[in-house]
């Protein structure tokens, strides 16, 4: 009904023409508190995730201390100085084009979902745009950095995205393998390293961390065995968390089955 040409728009007479079940008011009233109850219940366990993400950093706080003001004097390095040699901190394809039905996956912002690259909605370019951007082509284990608009989301990089490419509004980190990239990519999560990136930020149309600034990022640097008791940690965390996002999977698809009855009048 929007129709194709110009901005698109919902005709006044359609909404004004629409019909809708209605029943009586009671029957109302129970819909909407089943719906209310199922929708607090996707509240609950949203907000379960989000307690298991800030126990994480309170772990890492516990454990290292702010790596900002690195009151435990641990040894630290700027991220440029942790990539793999012959490589840099860069951004993605400024200029992508059109989407296509076949073509390599783009990266975006809106793709960085709970620390992994989500592939619900990925763009796929023409090939040969994406092929002036081989610096910043995937290679399947890097650290990913939101840098326009959207600030700080960190993301990291699996086997299964090589051969992606990147968005301009994403930054690549590509570290040597003698650096424990989970470990860099939970402390670039944390408060402080956040508010570093915030602080920093240049706007012109729209809030952009630049890549010089996002390279003199300072991280702390703890012993190895260190970060692998961390990284232990955290490993007991993800099961959990894993559990948490297969039910709220399923409570979400129960909530949209419970409106599709409800308005077809079979709850």
């Amino acid at each position: 009904m929007t129709g194709s040409g110009g901005q698109r728009r919902v005709p006044t007479n359609f909404l004004s023409d629409l019909e809708i079940p209605l029943p009586p008011l009671p029957e109302q009233r129970r819909i909407a508190a089943i719906l209310d109850q199922a929708d607090a219940l996707r509240a609950k366990r949203r907000e379960a995730l989000a307690q298991l993400d800030r126990l994480t950093q309170a772990i890492f706080v516990e454990m290292f201390g702010d790596p900002v003001s690195n009151l435990m004097r641990w040894p630290v390095a700027q991220l440029s100085e942790l990539v793999v040699q012959g490589d840099n901190i860069n951004y993605g394809v400024i200029q992508p084009g059109d989407t296509l039905d076949v073509g390599v996956p783009l990266v975006r912002v809106g793709d960085l979902t709970d620390g992994q690259v989500s592939h619900d909605a990925l763009k796929r370019i023409d090939p040969s745009i994406e092929g002036a951007y081989r610096r910043s082509r995937l290679c399947g284990d890097e650290i990913l950095v939101s840098c326009v608009g959207t600030i700080g989301l960190v993301a990291m990089v699996m086997p299964a995205e090589a051969g992606f490419n990147i968005a301009r509004a994403v930054a690549r980190i590509r570290l040597s393998p003698t650096v424990d990239r989970e470990f860099i990519a939970e402390q670039l999560r944390t408060p402080s390293i956040q508010r570093y990136f915030t602080q920093e930020l240049r706007t012109v149309s729209q809030p952009t961390l630049n890549i010089k600034q996002l390279a003199e990022t300072q991280v702390l640097l703890p012993p190895p065995e260190m970060q692998a008791t961390f990284k232990e940690r955290m490993s007991a965390f993800k099961q959990v968390k894993s559990a948490h996002r297969k039910a709220f999977s399923e409570m979400d698809a129960l909530f949209t089955s419970l409106q599709h009855r409800a308005f077809r009048g079979e709850l």
